[in-house]
């Protein structure tokens, strides 16, 4: 899956969570300092994930550097649409 796709599809997970839009934002974005998530949001956004991009998510492969910008969450995402190929 294109990159851009897995950002948007990100995006959109983060308006559902967020409850507000959220488009346009770079890669770089820190999704705890700069979007203000917390734990209880990030295992909405993955659910969200789940359910929209195809995902499936072990919590025991989490780390807290999978979650330090849009950028390393594309990567999981990513790693884990390659796991289910």
């Amino acid at each position: 899956m294109e990159n851009g796709k897995i950002i948007a599809d990100i995006e959109r997970a983060l308006s559902e969570v967020l409850q507000r839009p959220v488009s346009g934002m770079p890669k770089e974005t820190r999704l705890f300092e700069d979007l203000h998530l917390d734990s209880t949001s990030i295992l909405e956004l993955l659910m969200a994930l789940e359910d929209s991009v195809g995902i499936e998510v072990d919590p025991e492969n989490l780390e807290m550097s999978d979650f330090t910008s849009l950028e390393t969450l594309a990567e999981y995402v990513t790693g884990n649409l390659n796991d289910n190929t």
